[in-house]
């Protein structure tokens, strides 16, 4: 039997050991790229977060007229606690998933998951705040709205979402009634890691504590959102069924023209308020199909309101879903996983400002201001815009709601009476017949969302 020779063998060792050394140089090389893959990205996230955060704060200072509407409190207060998530939860987050370790002691441990849960919480209260006054604000009537959300009752609604995400998060992490009955399984947590309490931040709850919590924070606001938004489209597609109706109604102007309506309510950034009427002069052969027009306003509401609930859900309910199973299933959830959910809400606190301020005209404008140091060219305009056929131009405020009025005939005088009334559902083809017996040019408009009529 042949052997191999001690100078083969020596070889072997040499060639095994090299072999091993670049293996491990390589496995080095792509640990430390994906480091810095992952720092780059989670610095991004932050970073825009910050941007788009702030901006809002800065643009609600600078602009009056956005401190007029009572809903823009309620974003320029997401905004702060959206800000307050980059600045303080996010970082050391990152630096944790980075480095591997937790650098800060067991007390700032208990301290950051505290505040991670009370600001992550008090921007998810903030978002169902603000589809409840969208409610109120289109589905109610005018001085429903004006009762219900006064400045006391806004301030108390801000304060809520600030005070009651603190029962769920320093109150009980600090006591550490979240560990109860599940202390050993925490223990064998840290030294699966390979820390202490202060070198490990290990945070893991029971099952009473990931059901109130879950519930506080996300289940119970995430319901009311659905029921707020699934009303406000109804609502708005039954607008869209009037306006249709008022529109066939006065398909035969006594000029020979149909006026253009714009409207814009003061009270909410929702884009569904914004609907237009638009017909041209000549005969109602020439006009857009009305089913088209309708389907166009259907789309556009359907995707604002697709976009606002799937970017919410999408960003924090794997997360919540996993908090409520965990438990359930002993903890056998990979931490991989959990990191990936949770920054995937933390990113949402990133996109609110795009959904909720972005989107809105008046925020745009501000922000155009500030980033273009304060162009006039971006100014808010005072006055409306002529048309191409020079029409006239008046503004009025009805309800609350500020409304630019295009009509075809001459430009009121200032100061005429405008003749503006809300219709009750059902009046609208009666209403039409007395303005047109009346010789008056009946133009149809919306306040709060529900339809109001005027004659010139």
């Amino acid at each position: 039997m042949a052997t191999a020779s001690p100078r083969h063998l020596l070889d072997d060792v040499i060639n095994t050991e090299q072999q091993q050394q670049e293996q491990q140089q390589q496995q080095e090389f792509l640990s430390s790229l994906e480091t810095i893959v992952l720092t780059i990205f989670l610095s991004i996230i932050i970073i825009m977060t910050v941007f788009g955060n702030l901006l809002v704060m800065v643009a609600l200072c600078k602009d009056r007229h956005l401190r007029k509407k009572k809903t823009n409190y309620f974003i320029v207060s997401l905004a702060f606690a959206d800000l307050l998530v980059a600045l303080v939860v996010m970082p050391f987050a990152a630096i944790e998933l980075t480095t591997g370790h937790w650098r800060y002691g067991e007390i700032f441990c208990l301290v950051r998951t505290s505040l991670d849960v009370l600001l992550t919480t008090a921007s998810i209260l903030h978002l169902c705040c603000i589809a409840l006054d969208r409610y109120y604000a289109i589905c109610c009537q005018p001085l429903v709205y004006r009762h219900k959300m006064t400045p006391i009752r806004v301030a108390v609604m801000l304060s809520g979402c600030w005070l009651i995400p603190t029962f769920i998060s320093f109150l009980p992490i600090m006591q550490s009634w979240n560990a109860i009955g599940i202390e050993d399984i925490i223990e064998e947590r840290r030294a699966l890691a390979g820390g202490s309490n202060d070198t490990s931040c290990v945070f893991l709850v029971n099952r009473p504590y990931a059901l109130i919590c879950s519930a506080v924070a996300f289940y119970v606001p995430l319901a009311l959102m659905v029921l707020a938004y699934q009303r406000i489209y109804v609502t708005a597609m039954t607008h869209v069924r009037q306006i249709e109706t008022l529109q066939r109604a006065g398909s035969a102007p006594v000029t020979g023209t149909v006026p253009m309506i714009t409207v814009r309510s003061s009270t909410s950034s929702d884009p569904l308020e914004h609907y237009r009427l638009r017909t041209t002069t000549g005969s109602s052969s020439e006009h857009t199909p009305i089913a088209n027009s309708r389907m166009r306003v259907e789309t556009k509401a359907a995707k604002t309101l697709a976009i606002i609930m799937g970017c919410f859900c999408l960003c924090w309910a794997p997360f919540f879903i996993t908090n409520v199973v965990d438990p359930f299933i002993h903890y056998s959830v990979p931490w991989q996983l959990w990191t990936a959910w949770l920054w995937l809400g933390y990113i949402n606190s990133g996109l609110n400002p795009f959904l909720y301020a972005f989107l809105n005209r008046a925020f745009r404008r501000a922000f155009l201001v500030i980033l273009c140091c304060g162009d006039e060219r971006y100014a808010r305009q005072r006055s409306c815009s002529y048309g191409p056929a020079h029409r006239g131009c008046s503004a009025a405020s009805v309800n609350g709601t500020s409304m630019a009025l295009r009509s075809s005939g001459q430009p009121w005088a200032p100061g005429e009476h405008l003749g503006i009334q809300c219709l009750a559902q059902g009046h609208f083809d009666t209403w039409t017949r007395r303005a047109r017996e009346s010789n008056h040019q009946p133009l149809y408009l919306l306040s709060h969302g529900h339809l109001c009529g005027k004659w010139s």
